[in-house]
């Protein structure tokens, strides 16, 4: 092959471009001319067009080698500059619409072609490359584009991120950007967590198509993604075999190691979510709360005195062995201590509590969904219909004695009923005693109601177990507690700059907690009208709370799709759970301690690990418009939800994958695969029509 002839004519140099000055380089003694050979400039040439001939030379030179690397960085930096240090770029180049479109086509055909096992972490690059891509677009005013690229794409991704690219839908213009969502993208780069082959393999594909939509890939991962490699075998999640158990029970749910921190589905462990806990070296104390030596002395004797007066029956311990066996038991690795969240002292009230809990947890029935699969008696179950409510109802809530029933109103007032239909007398009020009460003192709509905790009480001459007090929150910004007994305020607990959504009681009184749309959620001590706690770190509503049976965590969950847990006392977050594509409508955690569920607008219900802060396992079945309420069995084998579709659904949360059930025992869709889970729901019950506070 010759060399182009000296001078300015064209040659396949002048395709690249002219490089830096220089004086340029005669050819190598002794070359023929037939191999490339340049010949010296003549008298009077310029040192540019030597430059262009060396150029020519190297570059192919490594394309005969096979630099393909080296050779697409060598005709990037021997573009022709602008005055302002830019690359002119090519003629034939694509711009706007038409070269976002080839590199997201090129992306997709790539992640088609390559070997199933890298599949699943390759495609978590879509998302993110999908809206970067469109977002850039209407930065460079490339309007019509970038309306057409979203229209093209949109589909792909509105099962796993609905909201977003609803939002995102609206982002047509350059001012736009400033708003929220866009903002949080442009802000931040997306995170991305892949293995060395992959990604390795995935550069090289990029920089061999660097004329076909490669260099726009890349110019993409270079400003917004922040890729994170591991090595594989430093993780057993990154092993052969979890990769390929995800490709075959594939997710619905974007990947969990990625995202925006506070935002999209990340990584339930990394730091960067709260830099002062890392969750992944934090180790959590989920045993049960110990009591304190005078209240187990005092519970040892009264069940004493009980077995005395009632014998167990053949074969049924007594209540001081099941004491023995449930509660008092040898100190653990994961028990708190007392001083951790410390509580006033024990009172016979306590007392009795204990002792009707260990004659429940001796005699109850328990709820084995998969013993039987399904056959047999169903368990009974009690329904109540609110008559002439006129949609004003906003939130319910039982008592633990199962003999009051509060309702929280849009007209800013309470309503409490005796369930057994008495009457409920109050020293305070000389009127005729009814079975209803109502309790006026907020100044705007009820979203949430809770009773005090309480047990049943089978011997009246005994203390009282039934709930002292009822806690009400509004959008007035206040909480209020009530006395059961006068029924009337105690106290008004201020602090909350805006409405409040939800309450909970502490496992054992004293402490409550709230969340609101101030973005905040707050402990509260009863005997303390300023919050003891406020917990900061969702970006939106704080919509649902719950205590850890234990009283030493509290979970929070928030319209922005993530669920938090907090040190009750410490106030730091522990950790962050991410994978809801929908608000976070709802939380309780199971009896055990060791299990958090949390449910969506999507109707989504997700099932957490709390001591490994990853996902168990994801169960579907309710329509989405919310799921309302969440409540365990206590053996924590049995879920329990209802939601805005008119149903409430048992869930067996034991069943592993490949137990599919019985004709008409619908199942989930699917859950995390490398945990081998899946859900199904037992029974469905339909009620009356759905509707929603914010607590229920």
């Amino acid at each position: 092959m010759s060399g182009p002839p000296p001078g300015p004519g064209a040659g396949r140099a002048m395709s690249v471009g002219n490089g830096p000055p220089s004086a340029g380089l005669p050819p190598h003694n002794g070359m023929p001319p037939q191999q490339n050979a340049v010949p010296p400039p003549p008298a009077g040439s310029t040192g540019p067009q030597s430059q262009q001939n060396l150029n020519q030379i190297v570059l192919e030179y490594l394309s005969k080698k096979g630099y393909v690397r080296t050779e697409a960085m060598l005709r990037k930096e021997s573009e022709p500059i602008t005055t302002n240090g830019s690359a002119f770029p090519s003629q034939s180049s694509d711009q706007g619409g038409a070269k976002a479109t080839k590199a997201f086509e090129l992306l997709r055909k790539y992640m088609d072609d390559i070997l199933d096992v890298y599949k699943p972490e390759l495609r978590k690059l879509l998302w993110p490359v999908f809206v970067y891509s469109y977002l850039d677009l209407v930065r460079e005013y490339f309007t019509k584009d970038a309306e057409a690229f979203f229209a093209k794409y949109r589909n792909l991704f509105e099962l796993d991120h609905s909201e977003d690219v609803k939002k995102l839908s609206a982002a047509t213009l350059p001012v736009h950007l400033t708003e929220r969502l866009p903002k949080v993208y442009l802000d931040n780069k997306y995170r991305v967590t892949m293995t060395l082959m992959p990604f390795y393999n995935l550069i090289q594909f990029l920089e061999s198509k660097i004329f076909e939509g490669g260099q726009a890939l890349i110019d993409v991962v270079r400003d917004h993604l922040n890729i994170v490699t591991v090595d594989r075998a430093t993780t057993a999640e990154k092993s052969i075999a979890a990769i390929l158990a995800s490709g075959q029970n594939e997710d619905e749910l974007p990947a969990e190691d990625e995202g925006i921190p506070g935002h999209n589905p990340g990584h339930p462990l990394t730091s960067r979510h709260d830099p002062e806990a890392d969750a992944s070296r934090i180790r959590l104390t989920l045993g049960p709360y110990p009591q304190d030596q005078d209240l187990q002395d005092d519970v040892r004797a009264a069940l004493q005195e009980e077995d005395a007066k009632n014998a167990p029956r053949p074969g049924q311990p007594s209540l001081v062995d099941e004491y023995d066996a449930r509660i008092k038991r040898e100190p653990t690795e994961d028990a708190p201590s007392r001083d951790m969240v410390p509580l006033p002292p024990s009172l016979a009230r306590d007392v009795s509590m204990e002792v009707q809990k260990v004659v429940e947890h001796r005699d109850r029935y328990r709820l084995e969904p998969t013993r039987t699969g399904g056959v047999g008696p169903g368990v009974s179950v009690t329904m109540y219909t609110f008559h002439n409510t006129y949609d004003s109802i906003n939130c319910l809530d039982f008592s633990g004695d199962n003999k009051l029933v509060a309702a929280g109103m849009a007209e800013s007032y309470i309503r409490v009923w005796s369930m057994d239909g008495s009457a409920l007398p109050s020293p305070t009020d000389s009127s005729q005693p009814s079975s209803s009460r109502r309790l006026i003192g907020h100044s705007g709509p009820i979203y949430a109601v809770a009773f005090s905790p309480s047990t049943v009480n089978p011997d009246p001459t005994g203390p009282p177990t039934s709930p002292q007090y009822l806690l009400s929150a509004s959008e007035d910004k206040t909480v209020r507690l009530w006395s059961l007994d006068t029924y009337t305020c105690l106290v008004a607990y201020r602090g909350h700059d805006n409405p409040i959504w939800d309450l909970a009681w502490g496992p054992y009184g004293h402490y409550f907690l709230t969340g609101s749309n101030d973005r905040t959620a707050r402990l509260w001590a009863t005997d303390h009208i300023e919050p003891l706690r406020i917990y900061v770190g969702h970006e939106n509503d704080v919509d649902c709370v719950a205590f850890h049976p234990n009283n030493l965590y509290v979970f929070t969950g928030s319209c922005d799709k993530t669920v938090r847990m907090w040190h009750t006392a410490g106030g730091n977050c522990l950790r962050l759970f991410t994978g809801h594509t929908g608000n976070v409508t709802a939380l309780s955690c199971s009896p055990d301690g060791r299990t958090l569920a949390s449910a969506d607008d999507a109707g989504n219900i997700i099932l957490w690990h709390l001591e490994s802060g990853r996902r168990k396992k994801r169960m579907r079945g309710h329509a989405k418009g919310g799921i309302w309420s969440l409540s365990w069995s206590v053996e924590s084998t049995v879920l329990v939800s209802c939601g805005a579709d008119q149903t409430v659904r048992v869930w067996d949360v034991l069943l592993e994958t490949g137990e599919g059930g019985k004709p008409g025992e619908g199942k989930t869709e699917g859950a995390l695969a490398t945990k081998g889970g899946a859900g199904r729901w037992s029974g469905v019950r339909r009620g009356g029509e759905g509707g929603r506070g914010h607590s229920g």
